[in-house]
């Protein structure tokens, strides 16, 4: 008997905050933190998933429709995956996966994108003949994630997963995004990337993230549009006047960080082509300010005495003393931040950080260049 070693890895955002809902540009990298799945093959025509610390999942694959009752269920994000494998004409067949993670849940390196990553690279593989790219099986975790699910995400998650490396994204045809992996040696710069749980909690902040696309859905109404990508910036800025009484004046400011977000992603992007990691760091700077002052998903609204996130980048900033650079992580308002380290400063910079928020809490990742993969097979 067979059994088969599958792994995704977690995904951190590198550049491009809330920019991919608006068909904007990103840079994201995978990491070295991934979901693992031992698989084993059944002839009962179910899928089975028992993830280490969770209550175990079973999906008959007789029904793979919605099924209203399973939203925001790991037995969703199963059905959907597999529901789009069929939909495409592969032959579905029961199997039975042990699943363990290392990828961090609320940490932001999206711990659901690599396991939608992680089912779509096993039935690809074992029931598909490894049909479709990675691109195709990022968009089947989408499809997953938004009808099945109930959360509509956008693409970034699943696509630096499922690619693995760092990897450009434009979203400009969200159906058909422009992916350009980077053949960029982040090991030789001489830094490392951490990752900083913040301590604060997402609970109760559903209203804070929604609000981000909906306001910028009021200005995109303004012209007749539904992304910011199609508007001109030149006739935004014209009827500035009209877009702030229409709107509002968060509204406004969270579409020129929009607009200036996707400029900095194409500079970074060049940056790291010819190798200038300076202005990359410098980049991830103006990132985190825009982030800060325009998009405003740092402090969620009307919180005085918790700023976690707002603390969190003082405390980087401080302890960076003006090397490296850090930014706020993801969705923002609560989770982790990022920075990246000088590695001659690695070790006082993690023990600063922990002294202050806590043991564990500042996480040093390396980028990975594996997506999802089938790692290896044996008889057992």
């Amino acid at each position: 008997m067979l059994q088969y070693i599958f792994s995704a890895p977690g995904r951190t955002e590198i550049s491009g905050n809330h920019t991919d809902h608006q068909h904007g540009c990103v840079l994201a990298a995978s990491v070295n933190l991934k979901t693992t799945a031992v698989v084993t093959l059944n002839d009962e025509g179910v899928i089975r998933v028992q993830s280490e610390g969770y209550a175990p999942v079973e999906v008959d694959l007789a029904r793979l429709d919605v099924v209203p009752e399973e939203a925001n269920s790991t037995a969703a994000l199963v059905r959907g995956v597999a529901a789009a494998f069929a939909q495409r004409g592969a032959q579905l067949k029961g199997f039975d996966a042990k699943v363990s993670s290392t990828v961090l849940p609320g940490s932001g390196l999206s711990s659901s994108a690599a396991f939608e990553v992680l089912i779509g690279n096993i039935i690809n593989t074992l029931f598909f003949e490894g049909k479709l790219d990675a691109v195709e099986i990022a968009k089947i975790g989408q499809y997953a994630e938004n009808v099945y699910f109930g959360k509509p995400c956008g693409l970034m998650d699943q696509m630096a997963s499922s690619v693995g490396g760092m990897v450009f994204i434009d979203f400009a045809d969200p159906q058909n995004p422009n992916v350009e992996r980077l053949d960029f040696d982040f090991a030789a710069t001489g830094h490392a990337l951490c990752i900083i749980d913040t301590g604060a909690d997402h609970a109760d902040l559903t209203d804070e993230y929604a609000a981000i696309p909906g306001e910028l859905k009021q200005i995109n109404a303004c012209f007749g549009r539904d992304v910011l990508r199609d508007i001109d910036e030149g006739e935004f800025y014209a009827r500035l006047p009209e877009l702030r009484r229409a709107a509002g004046d968060r509204a406004v400011l969270r579409a020129i960080h929009v607009y200036d977000e996707n400029r900095r992603v194409l500079a970074q992007r060049e940056a790291l082509r010819r190798g200038d990691f300076g202005a990359f760091l410098e980049g991830v700077k103006a990132s985190g300010i825009s982030s800060w002052r325009f998009l405003q998903n740092v402090i969620p609204a009307g919180y005085k005495a918790h700023q976690e996130v707002a603390f969190a980048l003082a405390l980087a900033e401080k302890l960076l003393a003006g090397r490296g650079a850090c930014r706020i992580h993801g969705g923002g308002f609560a989770g982790t931040i990022q920075a990246f380290v000088p590695v001659d400063m690695l070790d006082s910079f993690k023990a600063g950080v922990e002294a202050v928020l806590g043991e564990g809490m500042c996480h040093v990742l390396n980028i990975t260049p594996n997506g999802g993969m089938l790692e290896r097979e044996e008889e057992i």
